[in-house]
């Protein structure tokens, strides 16, 4: 549906599924455009229906109960309402990053490109289309490689990055040979590159951060290396990279380094990158880098791309002088030293920084700190020019904020965030029994739901995810989960996420989610609905 329900429309073939844990039954999230007699997404509905037990609370009332005696409901009326389908126009419609909106706006600092969703006189509420000819989406590992024409009929990337090997038009499929901007030979031997200084291999980096990510690619070939990328890109001239991305099986979001933070916790990631995003690094005072700091695990790495990296092969190709670039470079190297990084790498066209583990070992000449604050408070908040401040630290080998056992292993791991005590209301042991409780619930799902585990959704999202626990009892590399963490909840544990070695995203549920129709293949909701009454 457009605007609030924008992630209840999507369908990746006859059938999506939306788990409600708290009521009976299964919901099966079925488009308009599904009605054709396949019939394959009903089968199973009914069969899981007659599985549910929903005679536990056979004195359940759905009526609304009333104070007022005396108002009395007419029985005859209609009690479910059916949503039309919106006009094919609305194929590809995004609530809260609308074009048509978005050139309202400034812009200055990307605003906008930034979420603007519709006024209460602007929301659709009808199913949206999937466009003519939609077919079941190739099941990974072939999805990351071919895309059917018809989910994403848009040739623009193929003909614009032709030479970059972004993606070929060939028939009735889109082919993603994994190249990019900056890695047209593909991502694989980029990635070589990188882990030649970076430990990616051993689990010590699991969450990466892609600023500016095409189709995605990088992040694409990082999943065979068990590093769970999340990447963002705006919705803009380059139409369609971010839905490439998710047809293709890949995490990723609308998303722009603009004037707002990053809706991420900080300490979240171990790795992030900018390959050719341009993003102006160092205008505005560096903020887009302090943000990137922000969000960037002590010992974590930063790889930069492009300009003005290498600048002296490429001044001329990018049409700018040699002064010009080499004053970026300068200004590029001391906002990196004034934020504790350390550059450990610079041959040909790529960049690495390191920041360091605590604050202890740096020699820092700035002194422009963000004012004491709950860093991790970020829906909607602007952005400051200030550097977020380590934790402390009461040695100088300690890793600020804890430190994380490799993947796997940190999977089911106590979090430091818990361990400290940072997340109110959750201690060691409460963490370990959502553990139990959500391995205890997914196979429920899985003895309900076969279909679960095996490959078929691919693309899945916890509505209030908590601490984790169903993402955690899902874990394979046959799916990934987009961990949401409402902004309204109790308690905000997006961090505790993070340091799980999971990926997960801020949200507001009465608001549109920041994605294409038909992205996700399993939705779950637990407690949700509880969250968000008389919201």
């Amino acid at each position: 549906m457009g605007s609030k329900n924008t992630a209840g429309s999507r369908t990746r073939s006859s059938l999506s599924i939306f788990v409600v844990v708290g009521l009976c039954c299964f919901f099966y999230i079925l488009g308009a455009w599904q009605k054709s007699g396949f019939g394959k997404g009903d089968s199973i509905a009914v069969e899981i229906t007659k599985q549910s037990d929903c005679s536990i609370l056979s004195n359940l009332s759905f009526e609304t109960h009333h104070n007022d005696e005396s108002e009395i409901v007419d029985s005859s009326e209609p009690k479910t309402k059916v949503f039309e389908p919106c006009d094919d126009r609305y194929t590809d419609y995004s609530p809260c990053q609308d074009q048509d909106r978005a050139m309202k706006f400034s812009r200055d600092y990307m605003i906008y490109r930034e979420r603007h969703c519709p006024t209460d006189d602007e929301k659709l509420y009808c199913l949206i289309p999937a466009p003519k000819g939609y077919v079941t989406p190739f099941s990974w590992p072939k999805s990351r490689d071919y895309v059917h024409y018809a989910n994403v009929p848009n040739k623009h990337l193929a003909v614009e990055k032709a030479g970059q090997n972004w993606v070929q038009f060939q028939g009735d499929v889109l082919k993603f040979p994994g190249g990019g901007t900056m890695f047209p030979h593909g991502a694989d031997a980029y990635i070589d590159e990188l882990a030649s200084v970076i430990p990616i291999a051993d689990g010590t980096v699991r969450t990466a951060l892609d600023t500016g990510c095409g189709v995605a690619s990088w992040g694409a070939y990082l999943l065979k290396r068990n590093v769970l990328a999340m990447s963002f890109a705006p919705r803009d001239n380059h139409e369609a990279q971010v839905q490439f991305a998710l047809e293709r099986g890949v995490p990723a979001v609308i998303g722009v380094l603009g004037s707002i933070h990053l809706p991420y916790p900080s300490r979240a990631f171990d790795m992030a990158q900018c390959s050719r995003c341009l993003i102006p690094w160092t205008s505005n005072d560096g903020t887009y880098l302090m943000e990137v700091d922000r969000v960037l695990r002590p010992g974590g790495y930063w790889i930069l791309s492009g300009p003005p990296i290498n600048w002296k092969t490429y001044y001329q190709t990018w049409k700018r002088s040699k002064e010009e670039l080499q004053k970026e470079q300068n200004a590029l190297e001391e906002l990196a030293e004034s934020l504790c990084w350390e550059k450990k790498y610079e041959k040909g066209d790529i960049a690495i920084w390191r920041k360091k583990v605590n604050s202890d070992s740096c020699k820092r000449k700035s002194t422009n700190f963000c004012e004491p604050a709950d860093y991790d408070d970020v829906w909607y908040k602007k952005m400051n020019t200030c550097i977020t401040p380590y934790p402390e630290v009461t040695s100088p080998d300690e890793v600020a904020g804890g430190e994380l056992k490799k993947f796997p292993a940190r999977l089911l791991a106590v979090p430091p965030r818990v361990v400290k005590g940072l997340v109110p209301g959750v201690t060691v042991e409460s963490y370990q029994e959502d553990n139990r409780l959500w391995k205890k619930h997914v196979n429920a799902y899985k003895r309900i739901n076969k279909l679960i585990g095996s490959g078929r959704y691919r693309n899945m999202m916890d509505m209030n995810a908590g601490l984790g626990g169903f993402a955690a009892a899902l874990e394979s590399s046959k799916s990934w989960v987009m961990n949401v963490v409402p902004n309204i909840a109790e308690k905000n544990t997006l961090g505790v996420i993070y340091e799980r070695g999971l990926i997960g995203i801020y949200h507001d549920w009465c608001e549109a989610f920041s994605t294409y129709p038909r992205t996700y293949d399993l939705i779950h909701a637990s407690g949700l609905f509880s969250l968000y009454k008389n919201k």
